[in-house]
């Protein structure tokens, strides 16, 4: 009988460089969040359009905003939890699929309701697809790497979001709002069949399942092709499995202030964020500028994000997640204000930079760039911390109920901005409120911080002292 061997899948994993099979892991996961990204945001620019064909004011259709988001947020709940069940990738191309033909349901919508309702749709499948691309691009990256490829993959998210400004742009003169959304529909239906044929199942599952060491020998031998496994080796993680429900054990085993730190963190930061997403283009309209100007003013904040995204990774691997996200937030807490001062430079009469951009809007520009830089940067670092933080066993549940709890924070922002609106605030005035929410994330985010550090202490010492309680055993 031949002898059992045992690989730890994680230390081998951690042991090879990153080679070309995880990158194209991370890669598809990349398209799945740029499509999020692009749906996410186009609606933020669609807004004026919206409301001009159907005849309302922008904020009646703070409903619409707010439907796609509570989408989301359950989403995020409800298909966190089934894909640590069942698997991540029959859950992130079911979601493909299903949020592809919802949004382009919304390119039929003619009036309120339809909307809300595709939205909320739509949002069920984007908030399914976003965690359990989160957990499966950290699951194939070893552990030096891991927040560097999943910002790296959650470029997407910005990318998308930002090509999204780019591609409303020419299409709303001409075939105007719904041709949008059927250009955003037909791309996950796409990219459902390259997912099917490509995409891998997470290989911590599968371990974790241990009834499918062949496939796992497989995937391993795809990240090492020199590897070799004989018939009778076992795969293992060293990390427990535990029963029960999962969200539960987002609470256990020192968890809990982590978890509620970081739901204060995706809350405050996503609730500054879609209120910055959804009415920019509309605020910049009330100072005479032109739709298609607004709306691409309003994309720089997602080519900040982009910068950001770029940027943080490799500083993260460096110098550790919180003690970067804490300087991110203290600077988007100064960006966000100075949106709103250089918001009254604004002059659709001032002379032009290129062929359509007013020069006074050159200002607002770069406080939008900076801003993005910060809370869309910010909130991808967010991601990549969140899976650090959780066991593979509850990953996408902890991923999924930080984005869900965020959700809320996202509804809340758009609603915020709306009522604003209506009220008549001063561009100042509305963007110093959304400064505090940056400040709050600054704050829980140093907490969050220290609170690791010490449950990172108290695992080391436990690990030695059960080290030590071994040696003294053996002798």
């Amino acid at each position: 009988m031949a002898e059992e061997t045992i690989v730890d899948v994680p230390l081998f994993i951690e042991q090879r460089p990153v080679g070309g099979f995880q990158r194209r892991v991370a890669l598809l996961c990349a398209a799945i969040v740029l499509m999020d990204g692009f749906d996410t945001q186009v609606v933020g620019y669609l807004v004026p359009a919206i409301a001009k064909s159907l005849q309302l004011t922008p904020q009646a259709l703070t409903p619409v905003l707010a439907s796609g988001l509570v989408g989301l947020m359950l989403g995020a709940l409800g298909f966190g939890l089934l894909a640590d069940r069942v698997g991540r990738k029959a859950v992130i191309i079911l979601c493909a699929i299903f949020f592809g033909l919802c949004m382009l349901g919304t390119g039929t919508a003619n009036s309120v309701p339809a909307l809300v309702a595709w939205r909320f749709f739509t949002g069920l499948g984007l908030g399914g697809a976003m965690p359990n691309a989160i957990a499966l691009t950290a699951e194939y990256a070893p552990h030096r790497r891991r927040a560097t490829m999943v910002m790296m993959m959650f470029f997407g998210f910005s990318f998308g979001a930002a090509v999204a400004g780019l591609i409303a742009a020419p299409l709303l003169p001409r075939y105007g709002w719904p041709s949008v959304f059927f250009v955003g529909g037909c791309l996950p239906l796409l990219l459902a069949p390259l997912l099917l044929a490509l995409l891998p199942e997470s290989i911590r599952i599968l371990t974790l399942r241990g009834t499918a060491g062949a496939r796992v020998a497989g995937l391993l031998q795809r990240i090492d092709p020199s590897a070799a496994f004989a018939a009778a080796t076992r795969f293992v993680i060293p990390e427990e499995r535990a029963p029960g429900l999962p969200v539960r054990h987002l609470f256990r085993e020192g968890r809990a202030p982590s978890t509620l730190l970081l739901w204060v963190m995706f809350f405050a930061n996503l609730l500054c964020l879609f209120f910055l997403t959804s009415w920019l283009p509309t605020v910049m309209g009330r100072s005479g500028v032109d739709l298609r100007v607004a709306v691409i003013a309003a994309s720089f904040l997602q080519f900040g994000g982009c910068l950001g995204t770029l940027v943080y990774g490799p500083l993260i691997d460096r110098f550790g997640a919180f003690a970067v996200l804490t300087a991110i937030y203290a600077a988007a807490s100064i960006f966000i204000p100075l949106i709103g001062v250089t918001g009254l430079l604004l002059s659709p009469k001032s002379p032009l930079l290129f062929s359509a951009v007013p020069l006074s809007a050159v200002p607002i520009m770069a406080a939008i760039s900076a801003a993005g830089f910060c809370i869309i940067g910010g909130q991808n670092a967010m991601n990549a911390a969140a899976a650090m933080v959780y066991p593979t066993y509850i990953r996408s549940t902890g991923v999924g109920w930080c984005l869900g709890v965020g959700r809320i924070g996202a509804i809340l922002g758009p609603v915020l901005g709306g009522a604003m609106l209506a009220f008549g605030w001063p561009v100042v005035g509305m963007f110093a409120i959304a400064a505090i929410p940056a400040l709050a994330t600054t704050l829980a985010t140093f907490v969050l911080g220290r609170v690791e550090a010490r449950r990172a202490a108290a695992e080391h010492g436990a690990a030695d002292a059960a080290t030590h309680l071994a040696a003294a055993s053996e002798s």
